[in-house]
């Protein structure tokens, strides 16, 4: 069973940035995407990557901002959020699958907050 641990989230202003962590044992092996659920709205896939890290894509409203990696190695991805607004304010989740058409395949982690707030 697939496991993540999402860490990174806090506190931030207007136009500052975090750099967000999943990790998990085995992630190599699958696609990996970035989710966000803000209050009273559904959760949603912002970020995805190929299990090799090659090609990556976004949610439009995060395109140019926010940028996905991963590290096979450490069985780790990563969310580098910049530039950020008060609607990012969010719960952000990682997830993982065969493809990063068929996430989410598994339970979710707890998440981590990320607030932007003056």
């Amino acid at each position: 069973q697939v496991q993540f641990v999402e860490s990174g989230g806090g506190l931030v202003q207007p136009g500052g940035a975090l750099r967000l962590s999943c990790a998990g044992s085995g992630l190599s092996n699958y696609a990996m995407g970035w989710f966000r659920q803000a209050p009273g709205k559904e959760r949603e896939l912002i970020a995805g990557i190929t299990r090799s890290g090659t090609i990556t894509n976004y949610k439009d409203s995060v395109k140019g901002r926010f940028a996905i990696s991963r590290d096979n190695a450490k069985n780790t991805a990563y969310l580098q959020m910049n530039s950020l607004k008060p609607e990012d304010t969010a719960v952000y989740y990682c997830n993982a699958g065969q493809s990063r058409w068929t996430m989410p395949e598994y339970p979710w982690g707890q998440g981590t907050q990320v607030t932007v707030s003056s």
